[in-house]
């Protein structure tokens, strides 16, 4: 799950705010996270695309997401482009800024999407470890998030991981019996790919973790990784 908060300036309104939520789709090391992103219209919108900042928390979990904030990407002129993958005054809109963030940058292997990496041999030895990271670092955004929400979200932001924790814990707990892959856990099985120990032994160091933040907010079902917690322990 990805989520933009907006804010804008047009003729005769000072300040306008309001959210956009978009679900991430199944497969993805993003799946079942929060994202945050915040979009300001320049006074001369839409001559010029809005502003993109993305809240990262220190975090580069994907090469179009800077750990300074800046988001990557041609429609905002902050990525080389051509043609229709440039802003378009008459055409482009703030809508299909949001629907290329979740397409384009929230993919199911962000290695390609860094210049130079190209499918192949090399990209198929690389592009797993690249998304197993990028999952890691997405587990550790939801930490974040949930110690420091942003401002006016932090309901939205419980009431999402109340939802979806055990959906994220479940995920987890397949990769750690090493019958899950590198996807969505409802994926059928031939689908997957096999996890490396190093993205297990990593994945063991925050679970207990997540766990931990997500009985503090009451989310269901979390009862039931009593067992796979006393199993990272031992």
């Amino acid at each position: 799950m990805a989520l933009a908060s907006y804010s804008g300036r047009a003729t005769g309104i000072a300040r306008k705010e309001k959210k956009q939520r978009r679900q991430s789709r199944p497969g993805t090391p993003y799946h079942d996270g929060l994202f945050f992103f915040d979009l300001q219209l320049p006074p001369t919108y839409p001559a010029v695309p809005p502003q993109v900042h993305y809240r990262s928390f220190g975090l580069n979990l994907n090469p179009n997401l800077y750990e300074s904030g800046t988001v990557c990407l041609s429609l905002l002129d902050t990525f080389g482009g051509e043609g229709v993958e440039l802003w378009s005054p008459a055409m482009s809109t703030v809508l299909q800024v949001v629907v290329s963030i979740q397409a384009l940058v929230l993919t199911s292997q962000p290695y390609y999407n860094e210049p130079g990496n190209e499918v192949g041999t090399m990209g198929a030895r690389n592009a797993l470890p690249y998304a197993e990271n990028a999952y890691l670092l997405s587990l550790r955004t939801m930490l974040h998030l949930l110690r420091r929400p942003p401002a006016r979200f932090e309901e939205l932001v419980r009431a999402h991981f109340r939802r979806r924790g055990q959906f994220v814990l479940r995920t987890c707990a397949a990769y750690l019996r090493q019958d899950g892959g590198m996807t969505d856990a409802e994926a059928p099985s031939t689908e997957r790919r096999p996890c490396s120990e190093g993205f297990k032994l990593a994945l063991a160091g925050v679970v207990p973790r997540l766990v931990e933040a997500f009985t503090s907010i009451g989310a269901e079902g979390c009862e039931e990784f009593d067992q796979i917690l006393r199993a990272i322990k031992s």
